[in-house]
């Protein structure tokens, strides 16, 4: 195979864009030479210009887009081009979903080849006005000391100021230009991350789609509640309308941790409430829970209705369960489910939520998937969540060894899930099936649903 010299590769060249990368940039070849670009479609002829050049890749800017896909669409939002938030919004919709599934399809190919074909994506209900949780930024100008309110410009720390949002319910946008007006007002300080100073590190804001209520939480940089602050969440309480409770979360670490690990009550309640599978559940600030509610239920659904029809009345185990919302919502349909999870919060907050929803049949354990012990238990059905970065070999030996009929695994990460799905064939497994699911509109995120045969 021929090297490519990266020398001869022009400055500037023209592409047709293949496809996208798992991290929704577009790539192109010159002569054999991979290049990433961002804000690219597949179909796209451009101009573009070469910069940091490696061996055998390089990224682009575009200069010119010679002839746009015809997938290529004018963003909704006039902030698009500069927000991170929405890498993939100039896509048509539809194209979206096809360009997500070829990322899972790739992710898959590097360790199975062609061998596990992957369902077509579900669509979100909604792909406006989805996400209900909202983390922002808060910063400040260095002369004029104006308040910054926004997420991160792409690749960089430099926040853009956002007013309106029309991924996220149209109120929240009335709760943050409230808070930075407010902040502007009281002369709160925003943060500085280049020497870790300023006292407002980040607004959280989780909404309800239930009942349209919002928990706001003020992250501080800060181990006390300065009195500017206690002004502020009162009057986010009783100024504003559909506020569930104000908290406040103390974070002075030098890192881009978003929370700190102390959470403090200031107003009203601590939570919001959501339904999901006709069952009420409490959401913190620290909760997790997924942003979209519409696809979440989507999954809940999906995941229950199999399980309905090729187990009757299972033991379940919930693993990384959260708030046990897996559990929960198959518990009308199991005879018995094993909650666990490692976060004290979450599991006091399931405890809740089971006693509140009159459940008797899910029990949860506090403690790390990993370290679980074996409670003489066989599981007819195991169903995973993970966070991105997968499960560990211990868990999964865990799962394998106790699991009688299937796992159903949910995750975030077409890369982990090969990975781990890797794992589990060369231990027995047979994989049946690759749903994935929308969470995301307009991002290159995607969830998926696999079911594994034991």
């Amino acid at each position: 195979m021929q090297t490519i010299n990266k020398n001869e590769i022009p400055e500037i060249v023209e592409v047709k864009v293949e496809k996208l990368s798992n991290l929704g940039l577009g790539i192109a070849k010159y002569n054999g030479y991979v290049i990433f670009i961002e804000g690219a479609c597949p179909e796209d002829i451009l101009k573009i210009r070469l910069k940091n050049k490696k061996k055998s890749f390089a990224h682009a800017d575009i200069l010119e887009i010679i002839k746009p896909s015809p997938c290529r669409i004018e963003p909704f939002c006039k902030m698009q081009k500069v927000c991170g938030s929405c890498q993939l919004q100039f896509i048509d919709y539809a194209a979206q979903l096809k360009y997500k599934k070829e990322i899972i399809e790739d992710s898959f190919y590097s360790i199975f080849g062609n061998k596990v074909e992957i369902n077509n994506v579900i669509p979100s209900l909604k792909t406006i006005e989805y996400r209900h949780k909202i983390q922002y930024p808060i910063s400040e100008t260095e002369n004029s000391k104006r308040i910054l309110a926004g997420y991160y410009k792409q690749g960089s720390n430099e926040i853009v100021n956002i007013k309106y949002c029309p991924i996220q319910p149209e109120y929240s946008n009335t709760i943050i230009n409230f808070i930075r007006n407010k902040v502007q007002e009281l002369g709160i300080s925003g943060y500085k991350t280049k020497n870790y100073s300023g006292i407002l590190r980040h607004v959280l804001i989780r909404i309800s789609a239930f009942n349209n209520k919002n928990l706001v939480t003020l992250v501080i940089n800060s181990d006390k509640v300065p009195e500017k602050i206690k002004i502020l969440s009162e009057c986010i309480f009783k100024e504003l309308d559909h506020i569930s409770g104000v908290c406040v979360n103390f974070n002075t670490q030098k890192s881009n941790l978003i929370l700190g690990n102390r959470t403090e009550l200031l107003c009203g309640k601590k939570y919001v409430e959501e339904k999901l599978c006709d069952k009420i559940f409490k959401i913190t600030s620290r909760t997790f829970f997924q942003v979209n509610p519409y696809t979440a239920e989507s999954i809940f659904n999906y995941v229950k209705g199999y399980i309905s029809k090729n187990c009757e009345a299972p033991t379940v185990l919930d693993a990384y369960a959260g708030i046990s919302t897996f559990g929960i919502c198959l518990s009308d349909i199991a005879n018995k489910v094993i909650s666990v999870e490692e976060v004290k919060d979450s599991t006091d907050m399931a405890k809740e939520i089971i006693q509140e929803n009159q459940i008797n049949n899910v029990e949860i354990f506090n403690v790390d998937m990993s370290k679980m012990t074996d409670l003489g238990i066989k599981y007819d059905i195991s169903v995973i969540d993970p966070p991105r970065k997968g499960c560990t070999k211990e868990s999964l030996d865990y799962i394998l060894k106790l699991t009688k009929k299937e796992i159903i695994y949910v995750s975030c990460n077409p890369a982990t899930l090969a990975r781990d799905l890797k794992y589990l064939v060369e231990n027995g497994c047979k994989i049946k099936s690759i749903q994935p699911f929308d969470m995301f509109p307009h991002t290159y995120h995607i969830e998926n649903v696999a079911i594994i045969a034991v």
